[in-house]
C-alpha cells in the first residue's frame, strides 16, 4: 500500500508552464530523438529539410552544408529566402517569428508549398532552441538580412547587413553550434552525412547537395551529388554489386484522390524496383523526400502490389498450375531492391522523426501505379517476366525447406538443455536486460571466458571455427548450420520472419574475437549474420562488440595494456607506449595473439568488468549503404570486393597480426 504521509507534495507550485523553446530543451527527445550522435546529426537534417522543401517548391537547385571548426555548420540554399517583413498578426519579423516561434510556417494551407516535409512548424525552431549560437541570414528584398540567437533567443533584432550585389542569388544561410550543455558531446561525421545526402539527391532528382568539410586541411574535402535518374538512379547505385535479372522498373504518376466530403488532392507516386541474383531484400520508403524507416502505407502498398501482378501474371501464363498456391510476400520479395517515394500535401506521420508514414490512402495509390507499371512491363519483356517468376518458385521451394528447419530450431529451451548443443553453452543465473552473453571464439578462449565471468549475469558460448557466410546461403542452410544453431537457440528470438525481440534472453550480445585476421574475419561473419537475419537486435542496440588488449606491458609491479586506436597500427601505438618509460629497453612486452593466451583475471579486468572495459555498440545508421557494404565485402561478385581491397589497402600501413 502507498505510504501516503511520506508521498511528495502536489499543489499549485507544482504545476509549471513552460514556454515552447524551454520545453524543446527540456525534452530534446520529442522533437530530434534524443542528445546522442544520432540526434546531434539530426539538428543538420532538419535545416536541410527546409532547403528541400523550397527545392521540392521548384524555387531551389542547390544546396550546401558546411562543416567549421568548433562543431559549427552551415546550410544555405538558393531559394527565395524566409521573408523578413513585419508580420501583420504578431507584430515582430517573419523571420524572427519562423526561428523562435514553435508552430510557425508556410506549410500548414499547401499554399506556398503543395508538399513539404516540414509540416509542424517545429524543425528549425527546434534546432535553434538546441543551439548556443544561430545566425539567420537571408538574401532576399535587395538586401542581405540578419538576425542572432542563442538557445532560441534573439540575441539581435533582424537587420540589413548590406545590399545584394548584381546577380548575386537570393536564398537562407543558416549558420549554427549545437548547445553541448544539452546534446552529448559528439563531432559531427562526414560519412554519415555524405550517406544521408546521396540519398536525399536521389529522391530529389536535378537538384545539386554539395557537402564540404574545411575541418580538413589544407585541402577540405567536399562531394557533391546530382541524379538526373532519380530513383531508377538510385537503385541502380543499390546494385552496384549484384546481378540485375532486368533493367530497373521505373514509374512516376500522379494520383488523384477523393475523399468524402472534402475537396480531391493529389498524390505523387514515384517508385523503382529491380530483382537481382541475390536473396537480399532491400526496401527504402520516402513521404516528401524524408526517409520513413519503419515504412508504412507507401511501402505496403507497393508489396501488397507487387505479389498480386506476380500471382496474376503466373496464373495468366500457366506458370502458376491450378494445383499450386498463390506466392506469399516471402517468395515474391526475395532478391527486390526496391525504392517508393510519394510527395504527399498532408502526410501524417507517427512522430516528429517521421519514422512512419500512416495516411491510408496513399497505400492505394502506390498499389494502382505498380499494378499498372508492372503488369504492362512483364506483358512486354515475357524473357524477363519469366525470370523473375522462377525466382519467385525457387524462393517457394527454399522457404518450405526453411521452414522445415527452422520447426527443429523452435523447440528453444529444449535444445539449450541438450548435451549435444554446440559450443556448449554456460549460461548466467538471471535472465533479461542486465544480462549479457559473449560470443567467444574457440574453445579456448571459452575457458578462459567462463572462469573469467561473472557467472550471476554473464553467459558464455564458445563457436568452433568460422560460421557460415550467410550473405552467399538460403535461410534453409543458413539454419543447418551447428553453430548458428546454438545462436539463435540462446538468444531465444527466432530468426528472420519469426524473429521476436522481445524473447532475448540477454540485453546485451557481444561479440569477442582474438585481434587478429581470423577474428577479424570471424567478427565480420557474426556481423553479416546479424545485420542480414537479426537486423532488429542491432537496431534496438542490444549488439555490441568487446575491446581486449593487444598488448600488456610490465615494469616492476606497473602492467599497463594497450588497445587498439582507429588509424593506428601496432608499431606505432607500441612505440608511442614504450616512449614514455624511463627505461623502454626493460618493459617486458607480452603480445595477445588470442584471448585463450590471457588468464581469466586478465580477460576479467581487461575485457568483460562491466567498471574498466570497453565495448562498441553495433549501430546502422544508414540501413541502405550498410546493405550496399555488407554485399560488396561478403556477396559472390569478386570485382566489386577487389577494387574495395585496392583502394583501401594503402590505409593498412605494417599490420602486425
Amino acid at each position: 500500500m502507498a505510504d501516503r504521509a511520506n508521498a511528495p507534495a502536489y499543489n499549485e507550485e507544482s504545476i509549471q508552464a513552460l514556454k515552447p523553446m524551454e520545453h524543446i530543451r527540456l525534452r530534446p527527445g520529442m522533437y530530434v530523438g534524443g542528445t546522442d550522435l544520432r540526434a546531434l546529426h539530426h539538428l543538420i537534417y532538419e535545416v536541410v529539410d527546409n532547403a528541400i522543401d523550397e527545392a521540392l517548391a521548384g524555387r531551389c537547385d542547390r544546396i550546401t552544408i558546411t562543416l567549421h571548426d568548433d562543431n559549427m555548420v552551415t546550410v544555405a540554399d538558393n531559394g527565395v529566402g524566409i521573408p523578413v517583413g513585419v508580420h501583420k498578426k504578431e507584430g515582430i519579423s517573419t523571420l524572427q517569428m519562423v526561428m523562435t516561434q514553435v508552430g510557425t510556417g508556410a506549410k500548414f494551407d499547401g499554399q506556398a508549398y503543395k508538399v513539404s516535409g516540414g509540416l509542424h512548424g517545429v524543425g528549425v525552431s527546434a534546432v535553434n532552441a538546441l543551439s548556443s549560437y544561430f545566425r539567420s541570414q537571408v538574401y532576399r528584398d535587395g538586401f542581405v538580412w540578419e538576425q542572432t540567437y542563442a538557445a532560441g533567443v534573439p540575441t539581435s533584432d533582424v537587420h540589413k547587413v548590406r545590399p545584394l550585389e548584381p546577380g548575386e542569388a537570393t536564398g537562407t544561410v543558416q549558420t549554427f553550434v549545437p548547445d553541448f550543455t544539452i546534446m552529448d558531446k559528439n563531432e559531427f561525421d562526414y560519412d554519415i552525412l555524405v550517406k544521408r545526402f546521396r540519398e536525399m539527391a536521389f529522391v530529389t532528382r536535378k537538384v545539386s547537395i554539395t557537402l564540404r568539410d574545411e575541418r580538413v586541411r589544407p585541402i577540405p574535402k567536399e562531394r557533391t551529388f546530382y541524379f538526373e535518374g532519380g530513383l531508377r538512379s538510385f537503385v541502380r547505385y543499390l546494385n552496384g554489386n549484384r546481378v540485375g535479372l532486368h533493367e530497373p522498373i521505373h514509374a512516376e504518376r500522379d494520383i488523384e484522390i477523393a475523399p468524402e466530403e472534402k475537396e480531391p488532392f493529389m498524390v505523387g507516386v514515384e517508385l523503382a524496383f529491380q530483382y537481382t541474383d541475390t536473396s537480399t531484400r532491400t526496401e527504402l520508403a520516402f513521404a516528401n523526400t524524408i526517409l520513413t524507416p519503419d515504412g508504412g502505407a507507401h511501402l505496403t502498398g507497393l508489396r501488397s502490389a507487387i505479389t498480386s501482378v506476380i500471382n496474376r501474371y503466373a496464373r495468366k501464363e500457366n506458370l502458376l498450375k491450378e494445383k499450386d498456391g498463390n506466392f506469399s510476400g516471402e517468395h515474391t520479395l526475395e532478391g527486390i531492391t526496391a525504392i517508393v517515394s510519394v510527395k504527399h500535401p498532408q502526410p501524417q506521420f507517427e512522430s516528429q522523426t517521421k519514422v512512419k508514414l500512416l495516411n491510408p490512402e496513399v497505400q492505394g495509390a502506390v498499389s494502382q501505379v505498380v499494378s499498372e507499371s508492372f503488369m504492362e512491363f512483364l506483358e512486354v519483356n515475357p524473357r524477363e517476366a519469366r525470370r523473375i517468376v522462377e525466382k519467385c518458385l525457387t524462393s517457394k521451394r527454399a522457404s518450405e525447406a526453411a521452414r522445415k528447419a527452422r520447426d527443429l530450431v523452435r523447440s528453444g529451451p529444449s535444445l539449450l538443455e541438450s548435451s549435444t548443443l554446440p559450443g556448449k553453452l554456460a549460461d548466467c543465473s538471471s535472465h533479461g536486460p542486465e544480462a549479457e552473453i559473449y560470443i567467444v571464439e574457440g574453445d579456448s578462449a571459452g575457458g578462459s571466458a567462463k572462469q573469467g565471468r561473472d557467472r550471476h549475469f554473464q553467459a558464455i558460448l564458445p563457436l568452433r571455427g568460422k560460421i557460415l557466410n550467410t550473405e552467399r546461403a538460403r535461410l534453409d542452410k543458413v539454419l543447418d548450420n551447428n553453430e548458428i544453431k546454438a545462436m539463435i537457440s540462446a538468444l531465444g528470438t527466432g530468426i528472420s520472419e519469426d524473429f521476436r525481440v522481445e524473447r532475448l534472453r540477454y540485453g546485451r550480445v557481444i561479440i569477442m574475437t582474438d585481434a587478429d585476421v581470423d577474428g577479424s574475419h570471424i567478427r565480420t561473419l557474426l556481423l553479416t549474420f546479424f545485420f542480414r537475419h537479426m537486423q532488429p537486435l542491432i537496431q534496438e542496440g542490444h549488439l555490441y562488440i568487446a575491446q581486449p588488449p593487444i598488448y600488456r606491458l610490465q615494469q616492476g609491479k606497473n602492467i599497463e595494456y594497450l588497445y587498439a586506436i582507429a588509424g593506428m597500427n601496432e608499431a606505432e601505438l607500441l612505440n608511442r607506449s614504450l616512449n614514455k618509460y624511463n627505461s623502454p629497453d626493460k618493459v617486458r612486452v607480452n603480445r595477445y595473439k588470442g584471448l585463450g593466451e590471457m588468464n581469466p583475471d586478465q580477460l576479467w579486468e581487461t575485457t568483460m568488468d562491466p567498471s574498466t572495459r570497453t565495448l562498441l555498440q553495433v549501430t546502422i545508421e544508414d540501413a541502405a549503404e550498410a546493405d550496399r557494404v555488407f554485399d560488396m565485402l561478403m556477396g559472390s561478385s569478386v570485382p566489386p570486393r577487389k577494387r574495395f581491397i585496392q583502394t583501401h589497402a594503402k590505409n593498412v600501413r605494417n599490420l602486425d597480426v
